[in-house]
């Protein structure tokens, strides 16, 4: 685990070198095809070599949800348990790793045709999802930020499909996760240090061709800013962008903005996280060094 920009995928792929591992992507980024600059995705060649489990799984007109998550992950993780190798599950999707790790509760699938009508409102009205989940359960309103679109719209699809408000399901007894989990955190030298490796990466995706590969998605004609793929960082502000609504510097001002503050939210995850060990570096040979060590002296287990 660890926030963005810490060089989770280079050392999860340096690791696979030495350890009789398999890659699980933990982002709700990387799961979308035809979204790879703009999320920081490993290259084909990188993918040839150390294939990533739950990665390009959904076109970017789709919704998936953490739930969702939560199955094809187990199933991932049996199938490489099968296999005779470890599973490590990589990527900063924090909420993802919680659910994981804790369970949800018995919460209901997602359902087109409601989240297509309640897209449809937020058309005329912006602030609609947040108005009507304040009216029917102003718990679930006050824990999430008026411009969250997908847990909003999550929330809302749960009371439509069930009747019960989001609150109540999620108060039940979740199941945990039937495994020996050990957890590393990759943390940076220091915030400004992330900051500025951020700036770095935001600057290089742009001369990579993003803006290219943003138009290939806004030309389609079938997304919308809406959706969860284009609400991702980077595509939302270079959605803007292309409908003419901010300019370029303020497009690449905005990202740098975002990046950053997602950073710092995950930092703030990790803080409060359990039973984790920090590693500070973004080093992958410093990385495996201490990985081994911890392995060796704590689990009995030597490369």
């Amino acid at each position: 685990m660890g926030p963005t920009g810490c060089g989770k995928s280079k050392i999860a792929m340096y690791l696979r070198r030495f350890l009789p591992i398999e890659i699980i992507s933990v982002d709700s980024a990387l799961i979308y095809r035809d979204m790879n600059i703009g999320t920081d995705k490993p290259n084909n060649l990188e993918l040839k070599i150390h294939p990533h489990r739950l990665l390009n799984i959904k076109d970017p007109s789709e919704v998936y949800s953490a739930a969702e998550f939560r199955k094809d992950a187990f199933k991932e993780i049996e199938n490489i348990l099968k296999s005779g190798k470890i599973p490590l599950l990589v990527g900063g999707t924090m909420f993802y790793y919680h659910v994981l790790l804790y369970g949800l509760s018995n919460l209901p699938p997602s359902n087109f045709k409601i989240r297509k009508y309640l897209l449809d409102k937020v058309k005329y009205n912006k602030s609609f999802l947040y108005d009507k989940l304040n009216l029917i359960d102003p718990m679930s309103a006050r824990n999430i930020h008026r411009n969250d679109f997908q847990r909003l719209l999550r929330a809302l699809e749960i009371f439509y499909i069930s009747g019960t408000t989001f609150t109540s399901l999620k108060n039940t007894t979740p199941a945990t996760l039937p495994y020996n989990i050990i957890q590393f955190s990759i943390l940076p030298e220091s915030k400004q240090w992330l900051y500025d490796k951020i700036e770095y990466r935001v600057k290089k995706m742009l001369m990579s061709g993003f803006q290219k590969e943003v138009e290939n998605l806004f030309l389609r004609g079938d997304l919308n800013k809406q959706l969860p793929s284009i609400r991702c960082i980077g595509y939302r502000q270079m959605w803007d962008y292309l409908e003419y609504q901010i300019n370029y510097d303020e497009m690449v001002s905005r990202i740098i903005f975002a990046t950053r503050k997602l950073a710092k939210h995950q930092l703030t995850w990790l803080k409060k996280w359990k039973n984790v060990y920090s590693i500070v570096s973004s080093n992958p040979h410093t990385v495996f060094n201490e990985i081994h060590k911890i392995l060796k002296k704590t689990y009995k287990f030597n490369i």
